[in-house]
């Protein structure tokens, strides 16, 4: 199925493109890869990365609410993500088990799964919304990009 992108979903990729061409440092990628789409996409209310670490997700550069540090591998949303190694997105966060609510006034997420080159998980890049029903599924097609953009990054330039 071919998916057409809006306008502004172009722009992000350019956008993000230019960030990322001139840039190797992991952090620094992931971090204005964060404030880009936080700024970017209307009605998001929290854009983060989590990182594997000691066999935990942990959080890395993000933009938003003071949020959650560590979450196990197999809690909430972004655990079902990286453990499933597939998007997942919710447009109900309350109806959801088990969803960690960082932000109580967070009512619709979605999370991808930055993989390696073996397609293995090594993170996930994480959105929150407090409007239900906030990502689409064109949406979530253009943040593949994203995620296999800022993952080729990462991968070149181990973030450790």
């Amino acid at each position: 199925m071919t998916i057409l992108f809006a306008m502004e979903h172009m722009e992000i990729i350019t956008a993000l493109d230019a960030l990322l061409v001139s840039e190797s440092d992991p952090i620094a990628c992931m971090a204005n890869t964060a404030a880009l789409l936080f700024h970017s996409m209307e009605d998001v209310s929290w854009v983060g990365f989590y990182l594997l670490k000691n066999g935990e997700l942990v959080l890395g550069p993000f933009q938003g609410k003071v949020a959650c540090t560590r979450i196990a591998l197999h809690r909430g949303v972004c655990g079902a993500a990286f453990t499933g190694n597939c998007v997942v997105r919710v447009d109900n966060v309350h109806e959801f088990p088990d969803h960690i609510a960082c932000d109580e006034d967070s009512c619709s997420e979605i999370v991808l799964p930055l993989c390696d080159s073996s397609g293995d998980p090594f993170g996930v890049l994480d959105f929150d919304s407090t409007v239900y029903s906030r990502f689409s599924e064109e949406d979530a097609q253009m943040l593949l990009l994203v995620v296999e953009r800022v993952a080729a990054v990462l991968i070149k330039h181990k973030c450790d």
